[in-house]
């Protein structure tokens, strides 16, 4: 045989080795199906409830602050109630969405203007709002008194919340503006403290609130449900709560055992 047939072979071989392997271009665009799953999960689903169907699904009275609490923990697994220590200084209930305000304690040296930013919110916060109010370092220092709260009343606002204190007790009491405070004191923020920041996220009592954040205080203390998606999830935990506990009522009284009642509808 000729060597000219044979490596006219070997060449095409070599050729066919190094020859590259075409595939069909893949778009960019189009990520994997399980890649598009986890991203739409990611985005949060946009709540369907207006703010005050969520203000006035919490309002009623079967929704106390214990089962509202129970609800925002099982819908957002984190806790919703403030200090044990948050108490109201009258009865009833309030619910509202929060304005918040933050001070902090200042050196009788310190000769620099700052804004009352606590003054600010009072005046600017719409009616029906809850008033957030945080004392860094000042539990024992009295974040309102009679004149704010003849303010809030004027202004038709729904309750204030402090991290701090309150003072002019009798006359809120008379005034009908609801306070819950940590604390009660005569001492005054002036001269003490300086405003540090309004309408902006902040730690009350334990609990992080941000500024539109659903707040509900009664007897029993202070619970607050996050804004969007989790108040819907919250709602409808309400609504299930309600329908088993009006359901098992009638077979505790009847059978004198709250365990026969919990065999049937379960503990939530």
């Amino acid at each position: 045989m000729s060597s000219r047939p044979i490596a006219l072979v070997v060449l095409a071989a070599l050729a066919a080795v190094a020859a590259p392997v075409l595939t069909a271009p893949t778009s960019p665009e189009a990520p994997p199906a399980s890649q598009a799953a986890q991203a739409a999960a990611a985005v949060p689903a946009a709540p369907s409830l207006s703010p005050e169907a969520v203000i006035a699904a919490l309002r009623k009275p079967e929704n106390s602050t214990g089962n509202i609490a129970d609800a925002v923990e099982a819908a957002t697994g984190a806790r919703g109630w403030m200090s044990s220590d948050m108490k109201p200084i009258s009865a009833g209930k309030i619910v509202g969405r929060a304005w918040t305000a933050v001070m902090r304690p200042v050196l009788k040296s310190d000769t620099r203007e700052y804004p009352n930013y606590l003054l600010q919110v009072l005046d600017e916060a719409p009616a029906g709002s809850v008033l957030v109010y945080v004392m860094q370092d000042g539990l024992e220092i009295a974040a309102m008194g009679n004149l704010m709260a003849t303010t809030a009343k004027a202004r038709g606002l729904e309750g204030t919340v402090i991290d701090g204190a309150v003072r002019d007790v009798t006359e809120l009491r008379a005034i009908g503006h609801q306070v819950f405070s940590r604390r009660v004191s005569p001492a005054t923020s002036v001269g003490r403290m300086v405003s540090v920041s309004k309408q902006t996220p902040v730690r009350c009592a334990d609990v992080m609130v941000t500024p539109g954040d659903y707040i509900v205080g009664d007897a029993d203390g202070v619970v607050v449900v996050p804004q969007g998606a989790a108040a819907d999830q919250v709602v409808a935990l309400l609504k299930d709560y309600d329908a088993r506990e009006s359901k098992m009522v009638p077979i505790i009284q009847r059978e004198k055992s709250m365990l026969k009642a919990l065999e049937i509808y379960g503990r939530y």
